[in-house]
């Protein structure tokens, strides 16, 4: 079921529901310029059948308002835009699954709105946290050490702004694709063609926002928040992750109490056909942890 939510004034929302509408309800939020289609169909339906699973345009993607120059946000807003997602279904609590961004946005929830949120899932992003990195050997660094965004990343994203035609903007993408999979699986082109030609059938064209790049990006951290917090988060280990490499995923599950590691082998920034009843299983194995109960 599709609906459009006003979450703020003048700002519009496409939300999608999917699974019985009397099931624990599951939320998944997209990274960076990503639309709520950015969740491919076979995860969503997996997860339909234990949940019901909600996603979403973020603002300046697919079916939502787009309108940051007019009415520029920050990325905390976008976090406050989800919980607006949850109160406008009448979603009172949620399991939450974050990739990229959304597992920044993720967090947020987790730090300010604990009591919305029944257990977590981050996926490729990096801890809102200043606590240091403990190493294998004991040693400690700091957050600043941690490894930057692989150069062929950074490559490909030269050019994200470029302006492209539908076909070019297809190959485009699918090369970004390439990249953020990070080389230690056999790539599906095709798959990833599939995927974003629906993705620029919903938004209604390949036309795409820097909204998320320029929104601010200040007052992110939760450190102590995220270091206290009570709500059962589970961190992905991706060892082919290419934007956030490893030990970012090992230093989310320091920082945040509590939080435990799933390793998926062979995966990276992406979501391919293959992985995806492994992410399913390692998200489903998380929504059944019992949460902390409402006082």
């Amino acid at each position: 079921m599709e609906q459009l939510l006003t979450v703020a004034p003048d700002v519009h929302l496409w939300t999608e529901q999917r699974g019985s509408a009397g099931a624990p309800p599951l939320l998944l939020i997209m990274g960076a310029g990503a639309s709520g289609l950015g969740w491919p169909e076979p995860l969503v339906d997996a997860l339909a059948v234990d949940h019901r699973v909600i996603r979403y345009d973020h603002r300046d993607t697919g079916r939502s308002t787009w309108a940051f120059e007019q009415r520029p946000y920050r990325i905390t807003d976008l976090a406050e835009d989800a919980v607006a997602v949850l109160d406008g279904l009448g979603v009172e609590r949620a399991h939450v699954v974050g990739m990229s961004l959304g597992g920044m946005l993720t967090q947020l929830l987790v730090a300010d709105h604990p009591d919305r949120v029944l257990s977590a899932t981050l996926i490729g992003t990096s801890a809102l946290s200043t606590a240091p990195y403990t190493r294998p050997d004991g040693t400690r660094a700091p957050v600043e050490e941690l490894p930057g965004v692989s150069p062929e990343v950074l490559k490909i994203w030269s050019h994200l702004a470029e302006e492209r035609d539908r076909e070019a903007e297809l190959d485009w993408r699918v090369a970004h694709w390439r990249v953020l999979a990070g080389g230690q699986l056999p790539f599906d082109a095709a798959y990833f063609r599939d995927l974003e030609e629906r993705i620029i059938e919903h938004a209604g064209g390949p036309a795409t926002s820097p909204a998320h790049a320029l929104a601010d990006d200040s007052g992110m951290l939760r450190t102590e928040a995220l270091a206290t917090t009570e709500v059962p988060v589970q961190v992905i280990l991706a060892p082919a992750e290419p934007v956030f490499p490893p030990p970012h995923a090992q230093h989310i599950a320091q920082a945040i109490r509590g939080a435990r590691l799933t390793e998926i082998p062979g995966m990276g920034h992406a979501l391919p056909a293959g992985l995806l009843p492994a992410l399913a299983t390692a998200i489903l194995s998380a929504t059944a942890t019992p949460g902390p109960q409402p006082t």
